[in-house]
């Protein structure tokens, strides 16, 4: 069965343009899935058309599998070069300093096997102490980033040629007023939790007059993850949509997403799934969904506070995401 195609946007933000599949397969995993499994999904993927995979140094070993796979995939001619592919990975908050953001990157490029990642982002928006006991965290374990000297290391890892762009994720509106304010290189992306449960309209808007491109995650709900549920792919509208146009749930709600010119880090093992959800391009929602879609109840999933503690750090940033 031949591979699809996927749509690409191009980030302009970067100093150079960079094109970017507008989807990525992700790579976390809740609980975390063997060595094999992950490498044969990966494989599948690169099969079915995937070309951005989304990894960070968090996700347990995903880095590590991910590389393997990608090395398995050349040998295997899957994909001619490296070079085919676009992956994200991203610095870890315990490591968000002036001074640690090099030795991240580089132990990140090692355990993926690459000189390069194509893009490389800020997980979260605030610091992290080394040694985290357990959860809820003590306040004085999550403390404010400092944005400007963490993003002069951000900045470094691109001008070293380590990351071809530069980006953030979870950032709120005036974070991201702070970080433009002193960037000599300007975020191209901004991850944000975003699905037709959670649109995060003002966030999207101010980015895109920022010239900031926004990336999705979680777009059908992270089901199955402690912080998610069935609120996408269990929607009675979604599901009418998408029985009226002889598609899946899955595949409503990230055209939706594609629609607002937003791309999007979906995960599935399933290898029908995987390919369900690369087929969004030749067709489109009517003017009508739209305006269902745009009427649903606004839920999100990821709260800082509630995984980390009720700390006033991270109840100010949950509002503003």
């Amino acid at each position: 069965m031949a591979s699809l195609k996927v749509s690409s946007v191009k980030l302009g933000s970067c100093g150079d343009e960079i094109t970017m599949p507008v989807i990525g397969m992700g790579t976390s995993s809740h609980p975390p899935v063997d060595r094999q499994t992950a490498k044969a999904a990966i494989l599948e993927a690169i099969k079915v058309g995937y070309r951005h995979f989304d990894t960070a140094f968090a996700y347990g070993n995903s880095e590590q599998h991910l590389g393997e796979a990608i090395a398995d995939a050349l040998r295997l001619g899957l994909i001619e070069s490296r070079d085919e592919l676009f992956i994200t990975t991203k610095l870890w908050a315990s490591f968000a300093e002036r001074d640690l953001v090099l030795p991240a990157i580089n132990t990140s490029l090692r355990n993926l096997q690459m000189e390069y990642v194509d893009m490389y982002i800020i997980h979260w928006p605030f610091k992290l102490g080394r040694e985290m006991t357990g959860m809820p965290l003590d306040e004085d374990q999550v403390q404010p980033l400092d944005i400007k000297s963490v993003w002069e290391g951000m900045e470094e890892c691109k001008k070293l040629g380590l990351a071809r762009g530069i980006g953030v994720s979870n950032f709120t509106s005036k974070m991201l007023e702070e970080l433009l304010s002193i960037a000599k290189i300007p975020p191209a992306v901004n991850h944000v939790e975003m699905s037709p449960a959670w649109q995060v309209k003002k966030l999207r808007e101010f980015c895109k007059a920022k010239g900031i491109h926004v990336t999705a995650y979680s777009p059908l709900g992270a089901s199955g993850t402690s912080w998610g549920d069935d609120r996408v792919l269990g929607s009675q509208v979604l599901q009418q949509i998408a029985k009226a146009k002889g598609k899946t749930t899955a595949q409503i709600s990230l055209r939706w997403v594609y629609e607002q010119g937003v791309s999007m880090v979906a995960k599935s093992y399933n290898k029908e799934r995987m390919r369900q959800n690369l087929d969004i391009f030749d067709w489109s929602l009517t003017e009508e969904e739209l305006q269902k879609m745009s009427r649903l109840p606004q839920i999100k999933g990821f709260v800082f506070a509630s995984l980390l503690g009720q700390h006033d750090l991270l109840l100010q940033i949950d509002t503003g995401l």
